[in-house]
């Protein structure tokens, strides 16, 4: 059952009269229970909790961190069908998809509680004294990552539990050692509740403090932004659209004293298609491209939104065969009626006034809050001289760029802002004759697929989900991966410290057991 509570640490909490419904996007109607809006009295509650909660947090070890990330997961999937079939009705995916989102975000929650177990993600480094050293002596420098303070995580929309309420934001502030509040999606607030609960449970089993996580519903902007101003609050972790991610960012940056804000912000993610791979596969790259720009009514921010190209015959056989997988395609779902709105909306007016012309769609109408499946094809000259159709259409839509050249290639991707992904479909030669290009590319985004598509993140030590602005707000860190923890973290150096005094990742026995960097090599020896 739903109570459409805050959770203000331990305790729940509807203070306030504000109430809204959840949507059902798949029926075009509301939910019938009641969430309560939270007061901002709610939210200092929450904040200074936090604060309090972080004074000992911080400190917990690792091994006891791992014990609660997994204590997440494992009521995550205790909470069965039950939490697979809410999701379904306020967002509209299917069963299939949601129960390999969910398979996602419980073994991200282990990945971490592996981390840190392992322990070597603080970069523990150690510099001994060297006190005859001439002209002058070395002090005992030591220095370690620690945690930032409270972090606020504001759900995303498209993946309503691997980006949300227990998603990859707080699962990494949480591994960090800071204490997590997380401003839930107002469209899918029961299966954020759902969620709250397991994370609330998990933390009182293993004995973590009241308050090291919150869940609040909002659907007040001024409460919102709340988030961002208030002194405790140490970082922020958003993914979602560049509008409200730049605002969130612009409000951060004006506060006294400045806090980060990692906001994955989406991107057009950009396919080269070069001429040897076309010339070789033409009909299966319009194919596979067709189902990665159509892959969950294209709501991604990986989504393939723009292919480019350079004229040709083998080209106009991809763009047959694009077109007829395309034309066969039924409308899905998409999120909430907000975000069909704004995809029919960008849909028409790309075509009708930009400058680009409609290839082919899908030969069944939408429905409702249905997404209809658009390729659209535009010349290189057209597309560099108007900037407005290098901004992302979320949603099942791709824009192919024809290329007279070579040239034209490069002036496209010159033209090109900051992008999550960047994809070259290629042969080896292509490879060594556009190596220029390619090159290029590698300064555009923040991961290089060779012969892949873009949809599907990999959540593993080696990922990067992030790169140059616009895409993300700091292309410096990712925020999948077990590299998402070191947003939420600083580095600390002891001089001279007492070994007693010391983190047990730099005392002198090595008590964690963890690699180290001892006077420039690394080691897991005593010092």
């Amino acid at each position: 059952m739903l109570h459409g509570n805050n959770f203000i640490g331990n305790e729940r909490s509807s203070a306030g009269t504000l109430t809204f419904k959840a949507f059902n996007p798949g029926k075009n109607e509301e939910l019938p229970e009641l969430f309560y809006s939270a007061t901002t009295t709610e939210f200092e509650k929450a904040v200074l909790k936090a604060k309090n909660a972080y004074n000992t947090y911080k400190n917990i070890s690792g091994k006891e961190k791992a014990g609660f990330l997994r204590k997440i997961a494992d009521n995550i999937e205790a909470s069965g069908s039950s939490l697979i079939q809410r999701v379904m009705l306020e967002t509209g995916l299917t069963e299939a998809r949601l129960t390999g989102e969910r398979n996602r975000t419980t073994n991200q929650l282990r990945l971490f509680a592996g981390l840190l177990e392992e322990g070597s993600w603080c970069e523990a480094a150690i510099d001994s004294a060297l006190p005859d050293r001439k002209p002058a002596p070395r002090p005992d420098i030591r220095k370690v990552l620690r945690p930032i303070g409270p972090v606020v995580v504001f759900a995303a929309s498209n993946f309503p539990l691997a980006f949300s309420t227990a998603g990859g934001d707080t699962a990494s502030a949480l591994a960090a050692g800071c204490p997590v509040i997380v401003k839930a999606h107002r469209y899918h607030p029961g299966t954020s509740e759902i969620v709250a609960t397991a994370i609330i449970e998990a933390a009182a089993a293993t004995g973590m403090p009241d308050g090291v996580f919150s869940m609040l519903h909002t659907i007040e902007h001024s409460v919102s932004q709340s988030f961002v101003t208030h002194p405790f609050i140490k970082a922020v972790g958003f993914t979602g659209s560049f509008t409200a991610g730049k605002l969130l960012y612009d409000i951060a940056q004006k506060r006294d004293e400045p806090i980060p804000v990692f906001a994955e912000m989406g991107s057009v993610n950009p396919v080269i298609l070069l001429p040897g791979k076309v010339a070789q596969n033409a009909k299966e790259l319009g194919e596979q491209l067709a189902s990665s720009v159509t892959l969950g009514a294209g709501q991604f921010c990986t989504n393939p939104g723009i292919i480019i190209t350079m004229s040709g015959a083998q080209t106009n056989e991809f763009k047959d065969a694009l077109s007829t997988k395309i034309k066969s395609l039924v409308p899905e779902t998409m999120l909430n009626p907000g975000i069909k709105k704004a995809y029919f909306d960008r849909t028409n007016e790309t075509i009708t006034e930009k400058g680009a012309r409609l290839l082919a769609q899908s030969d069944m109408e939408e429905k409702s809050v249905e997404g209809r499946p658009i390729i659209a094809v535009v010349d290189a000259d057209k597309f560099i001289a108007n900037p407005k159709l290098a901004e992302e259409i979320f949603g099942p839509f791709s824009l192919i760029i024809e290329c007279a050249n070579p040239v034209e290639m490069s002036d496209v991707i010159r033209s090109l802002k900051g992008q999550l992904t960047a994809t070259i479909m290629c042969t080896d030669k292509d490879v060594s004759d556009f190596r220029e290009l390619i090159e290029m590319i590698q300064e555009l985004a923040g991961r290089i697929l060779f012969n892949g598509v873009p949809t599907g993140v990999e959540v593993c030590h080696a990922m990067q989900h992030g790169g140059p602005f616009p895409a993300s707000t700091d292309s410096r860190f990712t925020s999948v991966g077990t590299g998402a923890i070191k947003r939420f973290v600083r580095p600390v150096a002891f001089q001279d410290a007492p070994d007693s005094y010391l983190p047990d990742e730099l005392k002198n026995k090595n008590p964690l057991g963890i690699w180290r960097l001892v006077n420039g090599e690394f080691s897991k020896n005593e010092v």
